[in-house]
């Protein structure tokens, strides 16, 4: 095993993939049918997606996809998606099963192998090119975002707090200037607060300066703030909830103009 400075982003894989299989360990087979936010996934759905785009970067082609996409495939992303779902939808769940575990193993013990000129290697990502760190820091994000799918299809309380989180609340935090400045259409000046409470507590401060969103220190005041909980906030960031279930909850308060921060939540969702 080759240690480098990227070694982090490999033990939240490590964990997050873990988390999966401790979450459905010893499950009966019907739960693999229930629903996700996801639309038109399954909890078997999201485990075949993420076998699927693992062995996808471990160099084995992807099926064709027959017929048209459902209406919610709306990039090649989704369409790479679709088609794995679909084919793992033909094989026996106990496959699916073995195949999530063996496919992660390889993937952890590829990225272990990695230098770290490998690791910032620019090229194809989701996200168009990128250091190849970035590229799976990404993998955690989803992987993580899915973990929590499933928990909350199982009905399970609360979330995992694994270092998944953590990149999480991160990168979701950081598109918080883009949402501001490029989705909210807010004057030059104003200044917003999202502050996050839960296991990982966290206060974004984020502002229009010259026509840009921009980040601000933490302690920075704002006169219109956000406070929810980090649940309710990566849940909307990535989709699972619609804007008025967060706002309307009992965990979120607003303070200021409430309908530039309702239009904050509104602009929030920045998962492709």
């Amino acid at each position: 095993m080759m240690a480098t400075r990227y070694e982090w982003i490999v033990d939240a894989l490590a964990e997050t993939w873990g988390s999966i299989e401790i979450v459905l360990a010893d499950r009966p087979a019907d739960i693999y049918d229930a629903p996700t936010a996801c639309p038109g996934w399954s909890v078997r759905d999201v485990l075949a997606h993420l076998v699927g785009f693992e062995r996808m970067l471990q160099g084995e082609a992807l099926p064709e996809h027959e017929g048209a996409y459902p209406d919610y495939v709306r990039n090649a992303v989704g369409e790479i998606n679709e088609a794995v779902v679909a084919d793992w939808r033909r094989r026996p769940l106990e496959e699916l099963r073995e195949a999530f575990t063996v496919t992660t193993a390889g993937s952890l013990a590829r990225l272990r192998g990695l230098s770290d000129e490998e690791w910032e290697r620019v090229g194809w990502s989701p996200e168009g090119e990128r250091p190849y760190h970035r590229f799976m820091e990404t993998r955690v994000l989803d992987s993580w975002i899915h973990l929590g799918d499933v928990r909350d299809a199982l009905g399970l309380e609360g979330d995992d707090h694994g270092p998944g989180e953590a990149v999480v609340l991160g990168r979701l935090g950081a598109a918080l200037p883009f949402v501001l400045g490029r989705r909210t259409a807010a004057p030059e000046g104003t200044r917003v607060a999202v502050e996050l409470h839960g296991e990982r507590a966290a206060r974004y401060v984020v502002g229009v300066d010259g026509g840009r969103g921009v980040a601000l220190a933490p302690e920075e005041s704002a006169a219109n703030e956000l406070v929810t909980s980090t649940a309710l906030f990566w849940r909307r960031a990535a989709g699972r909830v619609d804007a008025s279930h967060l706002l309307e909850n009992p965990q979120t308060s607003v303070r200021g103009d409430a309908a530039l921060v309702s239009g904050l939540v509104e602009g929030l969702v920045v998962m492709i």
